[in-house]
């Protein structure tokens, strides 16, 4: 009986859906403290963020907070689950509901939005998910903006919307990012680096 004090409780994991059977249902119902999307009937744990990650996330926030808020949308930071489509739900880092789209920031998710932010961690796992694979899903989506910014490469690389595929706004390593969805938001690439 000793030995069993020290096993994870593995009944408990019975409880719940196998990889590849997660509904949007059980996802939605799913209550934890951890980062946590749905992709194809699979559940991604995603990476703790570190402090590095963590300030930059405050800092694209406060920045687009401040700009867009109230006036052009709505703009949050994760924990916040996105829904993309059926059974598809995403947490970005930063991310806005513009104005005109408010009826789809729904308080236990949002359906959508038209600005996303990442803050690409180390994770193998994490770099592929959001250099290559939340491009073509947030398109999909119909997210109209998407920033990825990297910090091990010090870049910030913007993606707009044209049709149904995004194409490279632009590749900052130095100088302004500057959003073509809102005319005006931009932010010194060196200073959102500073903080790592």
């Amino acid at each position: 009986m000793n030995g069993r004090h020290h096993e994870p409780t593995w009944e408990i994991a019975t409880l719940f859906p196998n990889q590849g059977q997660w509904s949007e249902g059980d996802y939605l119902c799913l209550d934890t403290n951890h980062l946590v999307e749905l992709s194809d009937g699979c559940l991604e744990v995603l990476p703790m963020p570190t402090t590095m990650h963590q300030l930059i996330v405050l800092y694209l926030y406060k920045l687009l907070d401040a700009f867009a808020c109230p006036d052009l949308g709505l703009v949050v930071t994760a924990p916040l689950r996105v829904r993309l489509w059926a059974d598809k739900f995403r947490e970005p880092d930063v991310v806005l509901m513009l104005k005109e789209n408010r009826h789809r920031a729904r308080n236990d998710y949002w359906e959508g939005a038209g600005l996303a932010m990442e803050v690409v961690s180390d994770d193998p796992d994490d770099r592929e998910r959001d250099l290559v694979v939340k491009p073509v899903e947030y398109a999909r989506a119909g997210i109209r903006e998407y920033w990825i910014v990297d910090p091990k490469l010090k870049q910030i690389t913007i993606l707009t919307l044209r049709g149904k595929k995004y194409v490279v706004a632009g590749e900052y390593k130095t100088g302004t990012a500057a959003s073509r969805l809102l005319p005006g938001f931009s932010v010194d690439v060196d200073a959102v680096f500073a903080r790592s």
